[in-house]
């Protein structure tokens, strides 16, 4: 398991902190996610074995927030972590727990089920993901009009009906009913489907469709009945829907927490995932590569709102980005554990499609 995290903190920034600066923030920080409360001085001394005052460490903890590392919400109340303090106790401070033994045979043993297509492999990923955090799974998957194509088959149904099924080279799978000037026979939609899927296979349904315009302008699909035929069919069988896939589970199990507390930030949660387009937008713009990379309020459009977090992991198969998975929930989430996680699932997800786990 390669784990890494992307960060905007300042390396310069972050050296020159002192061994007690780092223990007092990661004090602060480990104290806020359990109890999503300001952490005080005296909190923090009765907590941790540092051998200092209330008082040197209220000093220490007022020099972490000059340098930007923690807030303080209210004048009297303790103090907070900041996006660079969350990042600088991901980077360095934090103790990372990959996951357990019964965690990682669960999500073997579910995502190499045999017979699992590429959808059904996307929502079984972003169910664990939710199951195993207590967090929002998200899985994306790329626009079926950019992903390659591997097969094209017309399938007869009854009357002047065809269903056009579209094999991506990456297992992914859509389809869609097309009517007919007439009846086809199977063995004609077999040469058909044959004839196309030679013709086209490893190119996008983008590319496909712009030579199917040239292929109709060219005289000799006039004359080649076959040729004709075929290019009129794939036309109206590729005419799919260009829009990202999207899964998301477990938006359900924040609620008891105490960053939704109220009815509006509730409603908030809900309004962020009703657009699932806009949804699968912001999230394929937060994965680059292969590496676990976590974004934090302002950091995303997708966290913002609700000054959430978002951790994600982009998946490759033969070399191409076949989208990603991400957790969403509050900032204050366990990332020792939840970043192992992301990183551990998302290649099994990853070995799935690719068709080796």
């Amino acid at each position: 398991m390669g784990e890494s995290t992307d960060s905007n903190l300042s390396s310069d920034s972050a050296q020159t902190l002192s061994d007690r600066d780092r223990e007092i923030l990661r004090g602060v920080v480990e104290q806020y996610l359990l109890t999503a409360e300001p952490v005080s001085s005296r909190r923090l001394a009765k907590d941790r074995v540092l051998s200092l005052s209330s008082a040197s460490i209220r000093n220490t903890m007022a020099d972490l927030e000059e340098m930007g590392y923690l807030r303080q919400p209210h004048a009297s109340a303790g103090r907070v972590p900041t996006t660079q303090g969350y990042h600088l106790f991901i980077d360095s401070l934090m103790k990372a727990e990959s996951p357990s033994p019964a965690a990682m045979r669960l999500i073997d043993a579910e995502l190499s089920g045999g017979g699992a297509d590429q959808d059904e492999l996307t929502s079984l990923a972003s169910q664990l993901l939710s199951e195993l955090s207590s967090q929002v799974g998200i899985v994306v998957t790329p626009e079926v009009a950019q992903t390659a194509v591997e097969r094209i088959e017309f399938v007869p149904l009854t009357g002047n009906k065809v269903l056009c099924v579209v094999v991506s080279a990456n297992g992914f799978v859509d389809n869609k009913v097309v009517r007919v000037e007439e009846e086809i026979a199977r063995e004609e939609l077999i040469r058909l489907s044959n004839f196309v899927s030679e013709t086209f296979a490893g190119h996008s349904i983008a590319e496909i469709r712009r030579r199917l315009l040239s292929s109709l302008a060219d005289g000799r699909a006039q004359v080649d009945q076959l040729l004709g035929r075929a290019i009129r069919l794939a036309q109206q069988g590729l005419d799919v829907e260009s829009a990202p896939h999207l899964a998301v589970q477990g938006t359900e199990a924040l609620l008891g927490l105490p960053e939704l507390s109220d009815l509006g930030r509730v409603r908030r949660l809900f309004d962020t995932f009703s657009d699932k387009a806009r949804v699968a937008a912001l999230l394929g713009r937060c994965i680059e590569g292969e590496a676990v990379r976590v974004y934090i309020g302002e950091e995303s459009d997708l966290t913002s709102d609700l000054d959430f977090s978002l951790i994600v992991k982009g998946c490759l198969v033969e070399g191409r980005p076949v989208g990603g998975i991400g957790l969403f929930g509050p900032s204050r989430m366990e990332y020792g554990k939840l970043i192992p996680l992301v990183d551990y699932l998302g290649d099994r997800l990853t070995a799935a499609l690719e068709g080796t786990l």
